[in-house]
């Protein structure tokens, strides 16, 4: 006689605890039910770990308990055949892991063959704008000796422990774009990578030729999905003489198509103003944060200036600046929603160098716009927060953290909300330790 097995849920009676037990029977013995999720294994794919902490369910060993199961025993006689999933055309499988979310798929590219090769597929790859989220994840990550850190997923608001397949450290540059990041090392290294952190792939990129001993260097990068390129962009800053007052601004940009950088602009000097470290792309425009080289000038302490990177301008004047919303401790330059955005830490008028709070304002024409700035509890919430600080934004989310420490904070533009981020497993290991991150759009092909 073939024995057959289902299962039922039992509800737990009013006033009492839900508990799992296997319901009683004089034959056999009381089975404990043992089903084996994606969720209670670790993988690694493409030696990136996908492990995910969070689960609302108890694990023992290597399955998950489920609870309010009873094992009910039918003695029927009849055969079960299994219909191997195999047997189903390639198109149903590709609809069927396109419901799940990205992490799921990277996990179930494990489970067997013919999954591994249709999530690795170019056909499933260059379809993934039909499922995947707008959302950005957040990459967090401090100075360790590994490539090692933890991903947010903003979508389900977990954490899951991840590695980039090359070593990352936080003085890099680092600009993300379109599910591609750009990550220079203009110190040690003489190239610089672009890395899709989802798929691990990348392809390295030789630095641009340093013509001076640069002083500030900034980092910007755009991809165009619909044609398929990116656009690199160094600015490099070069103090003229030893007037402190005048800078030599040279801009290079890489065309992804041509594979090789462009002639240099040079020949721009600056007076009472140099660039920093931040700069952004936004419709085939380059924004560059300034800073004010004029002493005791607090007040416009902070400026933007623009370059077109199609018209190719050489002159970059001083009239041309435009100033910043008000006295700021520090600025972060992003690409949202198609907008330039700055996040900037709010400076006291009788301290500038004192951080009051975080603003955000988007650039309307000429005038920055104030979206938003942060709530004072949240400002408490970060302990002690530097006037410098990590942020990133892309989607319709900018992130917020703090250097010396693993808090992270959202805002969403389209809800106009401040909320914190589910909390990270990363731990400070030594009172010195330095975190920083990125944000990017999760993609599965490369372009």
């Amino acid at each position: 006689m073939y024995r057959s097995w289902r299962l039922r849920y039992k509800r737990p009676p009013p006033g009492c605890k839900q508990v799992w037990r296997p319901v009683q029977r004089s034959t056999p013995a009381p089975v404990a039910l043992i089903v084996p999720t994606m969720e209670s294994f670790n993988f690694y794919v493409n030696e990136a770990s996908w492990s995910d902490e969070e689960t609302e369910i108890t694990r023992k060993g290597t399955g998950v308990f489920l609870p309010n199961l009873e094992l009910i025993q039918n003695d029927q006689k009849q055969e079960e055949n299994p219909v191997p999933i195999d047997i189903l055309p390639d198109d149903i499988h590709e609809r069927i892991l396109a419901c799940l979310p990205l992490s799921a798929i990277f996990k179930a590219s494990c489970v067997c063959k013919k999954w591994n090769q249709i999530v690795h597929s170019k056909k499933f790859t260059l379809n993934d704008a039909n499922f995947l989220s707008e959302k950005t994840w957040y990459f967090m990550f401090t100075s360790s000796v590994e490539p090692v850190g933890y991903l947010y997923d903003s979508g389900l608001r977990k954490w899951y422990n991840f590695e980039l397949p090359f070593m990352v450290h936080h003085t890099w540059h680092i600009a993300p774009s379109c599910g591609l990041v750009c990550f220079m090392d203009d110190e040690t290294s003489k190239e610089m990578y672009i890395c899709n952190p989802i798929s691990r792939e990348y392809e390295t990129i030789k630095n641009p030729p340093n013509l001076g001993f640069s002083v500030y260097t900034a980092l910007a990068f755009s991809v165009d999905q619909s044609n398929s390129k990116y656009t690199i962009s160094v600015i490099r800053s070069i103090q003229s003489s030893d007037d402190f007052l005048l800078w030599d601004v040279c801009i290079h940009v890489y065309n992804s198509n041509e594979k090789t950088w462009l002639t240099p602009v040079m020949g721009m000097t600056m007076h009472g103003w140099r660039p920093g470290d931040v700069s952004v792309i936004c419709d085939n425009v380059l924004y560059i944060l300034v800073f004010c080289t004029r002493r005791f000038d607090f007040q416009n302490s902070h400026g933007l200036i623009t370059y077109n990177l199609e018209k190719m301008e050489s002159v970059v004047r001083e009239e041309l600046v435009i100033p910043a919303p008000c006295v700021l401790t520090c600025g972060r330059l992003m690409s949202v929603q198609g907008k330039v955005v700055l996040v900037g830490g709010i400076g006291r008028q009788d301290r500038p160098g004192v951080i009051k709070g975080i603003g955000i304002w988007v650039l309307n024409g000429k005038e920055w716009m104030e979206i938003s700035r942060m709530p004072h509890k949240f400002v408490q919430g970060f302990g002690e927060l530097d006037d410098v600080f990590a942020s990133s934004g892309g989607g319709d989310l900018i992130y917020i953290q703090s250097y010396g420490g693993t808090a992270l904070l959202v805002y969403d533009m389209d809800k106009r909300q401040w909320f914190w981020s589910q909390r990270c497993m990363m731990h400070k290991k030594f009172p010195l330790e330095i975190f920083s991150g990125f944000c990017f759009e999760p993609r599965l092909q490369y372009m």
